[in-house]
């Protein structure tokens, strides 16, 4: 290899280094990869907005209010998780007892995005209840529910 032609591949190899440290930010690529506020963030803020207050972008479009899930402990006298993972997951809700459901079955949605097999099943669990947790760490206590404007 020539000299110039050397130097060409050296400045080509130094080029493509830099532009990989220039690369996007980790995207998550399974359910796996994100924590409960990411997944909050991408599946329920469009909705229920960034703070969980009802108010997110596409709420003002709905036919029904869209919930404020910082105060679902408030409402229940404590969070009931498990009422939480069974509404977030949407499988198990009987829709003739309950109406109709305006937000989507994430079971489902997540379990195809996944796969749709058993290990699907599992990543599905496990996003659920990360969504879950996050929803109980951003519970509001009585005082700070005060302190905050209606909508």
């Amino acid at each position: 290899m020539s000299i110039p032609a050397r130097v060409l591949t050296i400045a080509a190899a130094t080029t493509c280094l830099v532009l990989a440290g220039a690369a996007p930010a980790f995207e998550a690529v399974t359910l796996e990869d994100y924590s409960g506020a990411e997944l909050f963030d991408r599946f329920c803020a469009s909705c229920h907005g960034t703070a969980a207050h009802g108010d997110g972008p596409v709420a003002a479009s709905l036919n029904v209010a869209v919930a404020d899930l910082t105060t679902i402990g408030a409402r229940y006298g404590e969070f009931p998780a498990m009422l939480i993972r069974d509404v977030i997951d949407g499988r198990g809700i009987d829709k003739r007892a309950h109406g109709t459901r305006t937000m989507p079955v994430w079971g489902y949605e997540f379990w195809v995005e996944e796969g749709g097999d058993v290990n699907a099943q599992r990543a599905v669990r496990d996003a659920i209840n990360k969504l879950v947790e996050h929803l109980r760490s951003i519970q509001r206590t009585e005082s700070e529910r005060a302190t905050v404007r209606p909508r």
